[in-house]
């Protein structure tokens, strides 16, 4: 007999129907204080060698629809080895089309990552003997807010601040913090090493733990988006946004780094800050230097295709990277992966996944040296 269950770290579906595997009626359930929906993640038990075919009805009133074209979800037997499965987008229905070779199997959006794993790449940062982690506060349902500072901290440094996961659905960008982490905590790593001479770095590797563990698409457990939080945080509805800006007033900011995901664009691109107030000729220069730096680092990174940008003072200040790049006048960016594949470079196997996230946080270390001797003016 076949089940369907969500009770585990960031499990979401509402099950309509599971008396036929060839018609297995789903749909989206939203966050838990907000309408946004996309984020789904469940296991199927039972269906081992049957093909079943799973639609989600109500995938039109997603939060981004156009994410679903030529979007093929993802499946994992054991949670370790994730791969993408034939998914269709019509009529608006969502369906995934797919026989598993075993008795269990799990469905995702994207590859999760799970609360457990951010509490161990907590553990490993410190256990390098480079790393302090700090706790700044708590979430709206009591879950730790904790930075990592990895550096001297003397007044000279640059203070590099990189955040991540504040939409908890992208799980690509704390896989990307992974990476990141691996590389700069490594002594034999020559440009971790000369950037931790120049350099300290303040990280936070999920901004929204309460939205993670709950498998919320977009918001924290008050419902709150923390992107559109940055210019009047309050410790009620949003203490992550709150106590982290707090933060960053405490050290400044010469360089910062926002993570996310993006549902529609199949490509991995930036964003940054030529709306805000401040913007200049120094920040476009940086910008562009960063931009070039990171497409040589990385063949996954490009430059063609990407959100309109703003127009000159027209920035909406409550996004994190405004905010920051206005207040501190530093280079800010947004940087964006694909939930899809990347059609620079396709992988019909796994599309975009965890791995790839990994590497591009590896990747961008090396950027972020280029750029680190012009980032004061």
């Amino acid at each position: 007999m076949m089940k369907i269950s969500t009770q585990f770290d960031a499990g979401s579906v509402v099950v309509k129907d599971l008396s036929n595997p060839a018609d297995i009626r789903l749909a989206l359930r939203p966050d838990n204080a907000s309408e946004f929906a996309q984020w789904f993640y469940f296991r199927l038990q039972g269906a081992a060698y049957q093909n079943c075919v799973m639609h989600f009805e109500n995938a039109a009133d997603a939060a981004y629809p156009l994410g679903w074209e030529d979007y093929q979800a993802c499946a994992s037997y054991d949670r370790q080895n994730w791969f993408r499965v034939p998914t269709e987008y019509e009529n608006g229905v969502l369906t995934i089309n797919h026989t598993p070779l075993s008795n269990s199997v799990y469905y995702a959006y994207f590859e999760p990552y799970s609360h457990e794993q951010h509490l161990n790449l907590l553990g490993d940062a410190q256990g390098s003997g480079l790393c302090r982690i700090d706790d700044l506060g708590s979430t709206v349902q009591g879950r730790d807010i904790n930075l990592l500072t990895i550096g001297n901290q003397v007044e000279s440094d640059m203070k590099i601040w990189i955040i991540a996961r504040q939409h908890p659905g992208e799980t690509m960008a704390e896989w990307f913090i992974e990476g990141l982490l691996g590389r700069l905590l490594d002594p034999q790593d020559p440009t971790a090493r000369t950037l931790l001479d120049r350099a300290t770095f303040y990280i936070v590797p999920n901004m929204n733990p309460d939205g993670s563990v709950l498998g919320n698409l977009r918001t924290n457990a008050a419902g709150a988006n923390l992107n559109r939080e940055w210019e009047n945080p309050t410790l009620e509805r949003s203490p992550e946004v709150f106590t982290v800006r707090e933060k960053m007033m405490e050290t400044g900011v010469d360089l910062f780094l926002d993570i996310h995901g993006d549902e529609g664009l199949p490509f991995v691109f930036v964003a940054g800050t030529e709306g805000v107030p401040n913007y200049n000729e120094r920040i476009e220069a940086l910008e562009d230097q960063f931009k070039l730096a990171l497409l040589n680092a990385s063949p996954d990174f490009q430059d063609d295709y990407g959100y309109d940008k703003d127009a000159p003072g027209q920035a909406n200040m409550t996004l994190a990277t405004n905010w920051v790049g206005n207040h501190f006048n530093c280079l800010a960016y947004t940087l964006e992966m694909p939930f899809k594949d990347n059609a620079n470079l396709p992988d019909d196997d796994f599309g975009w996944n965890g791995q790839r996230s990994l590497r591009l946080g590896e990747a961008v270390l090396s950027a972020i040296l280029n750029v680190l001797p012009e980032l004061r003016p």
